[in-house]
């Protein structure tokens, strides 16, 4: 288990998921979690109930659009004023709208740009001051292998991952002389309410891809964005950490 005792962390995307199960894993550790969401209230309920059972010391949901760079800016406000500082980000939040380059529409282009790449910036530009001040913190953004590889019919979303890798890798020499380490986590395929859906035949042809053979559960992802975010790596920044069984190397 890892200790972020003390500590109080945002994590976006959080109702559901991996971002879920971030939380969930943080909140182990004894941080106090804040949990963004977009719009489902009975899975962010549900999550927040998740959370405070695992041991957050304190817990609350905020709702709001990564996409929005006020929104963004006053719920990072809310939380340093609220629980007096924010020691780890986690930039989780993002959307897919998968559709061959020929057929993607401007506005599902814009729009994941905005939420998956727009939004991490947004948050870590209001997360940096803070964080910065009390000369310590950690960003963890979740990235993924197709950002890494791409993949045909999700030209936008992988390009808003690969643009990722490099914001992270940017922002982590800019705030590295204050102690704030910024790094990422690249997921395969995981067994998540989107994969679910999935014909099963589908599912088997992912696990061919994948040496270790099967696709990855949120907590094995959770697992390294809470080691990213710990103390344990105190020393790791700038990184982009691949949890996809293989698949990519």
């Amino acid at each position: 288990m890892f200790d972020f005792e003390g500590k109080v962390a945002l994590v976006t995307g959080a109702s559901r998921g991996i971002g879920r199960a971030i939380a969930i894993e943080l909140a182990k550790g004894h941080a106090s979690v804040v949990l963004n969401y977009a719009g489902n209230d009975a899975a962010a309920k549900e999550a927040l109930d998740l959370v405070q059972k695992a041991g957050a010391p304190r817990a609350r949901l905020a709702r709001f659009d990564v996409g929005e760079s006020a929104a963004c800016a006053a719920a990072v406000e809310a939380t340093v004023e609220e629980w007096g500082g924010l020691h780890v980000l986690v930039n989780n939040a993002g959307i897919a709208v998968d559709q061959l380059l020929m057929r993607l529409k401007d506005d599902d282009w814009n729009r994941q740009i905005q939420v998956n790449l727009s939004g991490a910036f947004h948050l870590m530009k209001a997360a940096a001051r803070p964080m910065m001040k009390q000369r310590g913190g950690s960003i963890v953004n979740l990235t993924s292998v197709v950002g890494e590889m791409g993949n045909a019919g999700q030209a936008a979303y992988s390009a808003t991952k690969a643009g990722l890798i490099g914001l992270t890798k940017s922002v982590a020499r800019e705030l590295a002389s204050r102690n704030v380490r910024v790094n990422a986590v690249a997921p395969g395929y995981i067994d998540t309410d989107m994969t679910a859906a999935l014909p099963e035949a589908a599912k088997a042809k992912m696990q061919e891809l994948i040496p270790l053979a099967r696709l990855g559960s949120a907590e094995d992802v959770a697992r390294a964005v809470a080691f990213l975010a710990s103390d344990l790596a105190s020393y790791v920044t700038g990184e982009v950490l691949r949890v996809n069984g293989g698949m990519y190397m």
